[in-house]
């Protein structure tokens, strides 16, 4: 399983007051900076999804892939986005997995547990979860599902669960003491607690 990953930075960001989130500084270095260095590692190849102008990015020297669907249609168009990448550009690539561009601190093995949920050929795909809850936006997306995905977003689709709930779904649940590794930096209040936390984090 050769395995790619999608940074999906395509949001409106409304929570925050708009602009691009992941931009902003986050002790010392912005929240993108902090992501892209987490995901790097432990993929073969690593792309961004945003829409409008792609310059805005140029220094982080990744390639830029913008939705295929208009009007911000959510993180599912950006995995569509990463998963048509993959299979024009990466053809050895089978999974590609999706990185919320809002959460910094996401684990250090998150693709490698991912992958073994599914290695066994019980599961299509596989998700994080955390405290209960699930985090869909981290996941691990077969390739060969992009034609499902895209008539799925044709017919109106926007929700993740919704289109996951089709397949069989692997949880793969990452303990969330002494911090949850997906906390996600929605609002300006949040950055103050990100600041925090950016002190305990390591690896």
């Amino acid at each position: 399983m050769t395995v790619a990953g999608v940074v999906l930075a395509g949001g409106l960001s409304r929570r925050m007051g708009g602009g691009d989130k992941s931009l902003k500084v986050l002790a010392g270095k912005t929240i993108l900076e902090r992501v892209i260095a987490r995901a790097l590692p432990q993929v073969s190849a690593l792309v961004l999804n945003t829409n409008g102008d792609a310059s805005r990015f140029a220094r982080y020297g990744l390639p830029v892939v913008a939705d295929s669907v208009a009007g911000f249609a959510g993180p599912l168009a950006g995995v569509l986005a990463g998963l048509d990448w993959a299979a024009s550009q990466a053809p050895d690539v089978s999974h590609v997995a999706s990185f919320a561009t809002d959460a910094p601190f996401f684990p250090p093995d998150l693709v490698k547990r991912l992958k073994a949920a599914v290695a066994d050929g019980k599961h299509d795909l596989a998700c994080a979860a955390s405290g209960g809850r699930e985090h869909p936006v981290f996941g691990l997306w077969p390739v060969a599902l992009r034609e499902d995905l895209r008539n799925a977003l044709a017919s109106g689709l926007r929700k993740v669960d919704l289109w996951t709930a089709r397949f069989r779904l692997a949880r793969v649940e990452f303990p969330a003491q002494p911090y949850d590794p997906f906390f996600n930096v929605n609002a300006p209040e949040d950055l103050a607690e990100a600041e925090r936390l950016a002190a305990l984090v390591t690896g």
